[in-house]
């Protein structure tokens, strides 16, 4: 894989070249040496794309490096091989269905009076294993995604997937229509 050029491809993809799109390059492409993912799992041999769901990745956070990821992995939203656990971290895990394997990759503290040039040229200098902290993975592996039926909310007349909507009384609802029972709302 000519390194360059991957990240060319993330950076047309992504709109700019900053430090975050580096941390989720290299957490991608660290994540494809610690899975042993191999250029014939692939479909295109500049990428090291998810056929399927072959790779999943579930992403702490909604910030840059998300695009290379997707990019690298060919993990997406619409797939459902790209799942999002939102703590607010720089920390991705990522599963091989095909080898069973996993890893959580957690980014290190960096110096925080970097400036945002200063942080991107840093990232960019870094090894991958320079920058992560390798973990077990903490969250179990997603089930691949189903297709569910639609079906029509009472009061709005939408549809949605059968696994969001909720009876209420002898309504079938929607999320958006459905009145949440809370004792402790305000």
């Amino acid at each position: 894989m000519d390194q360059k050029k991957l990240w060319e491809k993330c950076v047309a993809f992504h709109g700019h070249e900053c430090g975050g799109l580096t941390i989720g390059f290299k957490a991608a492409l660290y994540a494809i040496e610690l899975l042993k993912l191999s250029a014939d799992e692939t479909q295109d041999q500049d990428r090291c794309i998810s056929p399927d769901e072959e790779v999943v990745c579930i992403a702490e956070n909604d910030a840059c490096g998300v695009d290379a990821i997707q990019v690298l992995l060919g993990c997406s939203i619409g797939k459902g091989n790209l799942l999002f656990h939102m703590r607010g971290k720089q920390a991705f895990s990522f599963y091989s269905r095909k080898t069973g394997s996993s890893v959580r990759l957690v980014l290190k503290p960096q110096d925080t009076a970097m400036t945002r040039e200063q942080s991107f040229a840093y990232y960019q200098k870094c090894e991958p294993s320079q920058m992560f902290d390798v973990k077990e993975t903490t969250i179990r592996l997603p089930e691949k995604a189903r297709i569910f039926r639609s079906l029509t909310c009472s009061r709005c007349g939408e549809r949605a997937a059968e696994s969001h909507m909720r009876m209420q009384g002898e309504e079938l609802l929607c999320l958006d229509c459905y009145e949440e029972y809370n004792r402790f709302s305000v």
